[in-house]
């Protein structure tokens, strides 16, 4: 196996897109050294101005190779799209830059070796100041993921929703035509170069170069997110309902907890304060692991009040249904980690079931419930009718694979990073795959 290049789709269907060069810059056989470009999409064209060479491109495609160690920046870049923190950015890069014309629009893209695209990586999806030996578990883990989507890639990919009255759904990668992967938090946050602020994030990189994550002769699909609330879920909760041993749900602890068990058991365990490595309230070490806009959010136990009204009208905005007065939520079935995996919805007018995890966190919320690891509480007014809804819930995320809080949690109280992630994907190993460089 050789390092790949990975091509890195930024934004798709903008009207323009504003570009600046930091150095010079091949197009076809010529050096470019202009500081800024402006391109605009006109009638399935890109029309590309270079204010400083007075010249002007009509092509459909326009593709740009650092000379040296060149960058670019671009801005306007939307990041934490559909969630609470979504913004526009300016962003830095390296390696080259593609921009094409598309029917709706401009599709930007980078492509940049594996192993520079994982500096950012492990520097956006958390801080690049974070403990080393988690910054190493992080680069093997989203080395892992990305070399098994990568071969997923070259076989046929099918999406399943099963039929049948239940609105059971789920949302995995999406297969994209003119790049790899994404830049948001479908697929991994990656910010450029713009996060990379310490000397971690390459080191980390470096010294597990070309290393992954195997089972049974395959590269692991590694799944990670910010924090599982205790207890690690099953990838059948989230995804298809497929048994995957290294993706089986684990004790975040030293100490073993059972598995939540129906809602007596859910309740208990969110109202509790359990032993775990992501239950942490260290500030110093959270300003370290989170990048500046995840800071602030309870993530261990958190608590999200809603009227009936507001409620009725986020689930008709985000289902396209009218469920009527809503009249209970009732969980029909939970993984081990206390997430629903089945809900039922209960209006005057409607009642569906909906799955899986995701899907239950988008309808019931203006962007996504941090988990679907919550229990209802209910007050009703005086006609008998809910008059608020309460949902407290534990953790953040999917919950399947490695606990990020958690693993960061664990190299700072000096667990190595294979000891993290043999804990976090049990019976995977170790192996390098390529030399990296």
């Amino acid at each position: 196996m050789r390092e790949p290049l990975i091509r890195i789709g930024i934004s798709e269907g903008k009207p323009m897109a504003r570009v600046k060069l930091h150095g010079p810059f091949r197009y076809r056989n010529k050096i470019w050294d202009a500081a800024g470009i402006t391109v605009t999409h006109n009638n399935g064209f890109i029309i590309a101005d270079l204010p400083s060479a007075q010249k002007r491109l009509k092509i459909r495609r326009l593709r740009l190779t650092p000379a040296g160690d060149s960058t670019f920046s671009l801005s306007g870049v939307k990041i934490g799209i559909g969630f609470h923190w979504e913004r526009d950015e300016e962003q830095t890069f390296g390696g080259s830059l593609e921009l094409t014309a598309e029917t709706g629009g401009i599709t930007v893209v980078n492509e940049i070796r594996m192993e520079e695209y994982l500096k950012s990586v492990i520097s956006s999806e958390m801080s690049a100041a974070a403990p080393l030996e988690f910054l190493k578990a992080h680069a093997i883990a989203s080395r892992s993921w990305l070399g098994s989507m990568l071969a997923k890639k070259r076989k046929p990919h099918e999406k399943f929703y099963p039929d049948g009255p239940d609105h059971i759904r789920w949302y995995d990668r999406e297969d994209h035509g003119r790049f790899d992967v994404c830049a948001d938090d479908h697929c991994q946050r990656y910010q450029g170069i713009s996060k990379i602020i310490s000397g971690n994030a390459a080191r980390a990189v470096a010294e597990t170069g070309g290393t992954f994550l195997v089972y049974g002769g395959h590269v692991c699909d590694a799944r990670f997110y910010k924090a599982c609330g205790g207890i690690t879920e099953n990838f059948s909760s989230a995804w298809e309902d497929a048994n995957i041993a290294y993706l089986s749900s684990v004790s975040d602890s030293e100490v073993r907890h059972a598995p939540v068990a129906g809602e007596t058991g859910a309740e208990r365990w969110i109202a509790s304060n359990p032993d775990a490595f992501c239950n942490t309230n260290d500030g110093d070490l959270l300003g370290r692991i989170l990048p500046d806009f995840d800071q602030g959010t309870g993530f261990f136990r958190w608590t999200v009040e809603y009227t009936r009204e507001e409620l009725e009208e986020i689930i008709r905005r985000k289902s396209g249904m009218d469920f009527g007065t809503l009249e209970s939520l009732v969980p029909l079935q939970r993984g081990p980690s206390g997430r629903i995996v089945r809900l039922r919805i209960t209006g005057s007018i409607k009642t569906l079931v909906i799955g899986k995890e995701l899907e239950i966190r988008k309808w019931l919320s203006p962007t996504h419930l941090l988990s679907s690891a919550f229990i209802v509480e209910v007050l009703e007014g005086k006609d008998g009718k809910p008059s608020r809804f309460t949902l407290k819930g534990a953790g953040w995320g999917h919950g399947v694979g490695m606990c990020q809080i958690g693993a960061a949690v664990m190299a700072s109280r000096g667990y190595r990073a294979d000891q993290i992630l043999k804990h976090y994907f049990p019976g995977a190993s170790l192996k390098k795959l390529y030399q990296a460089g």
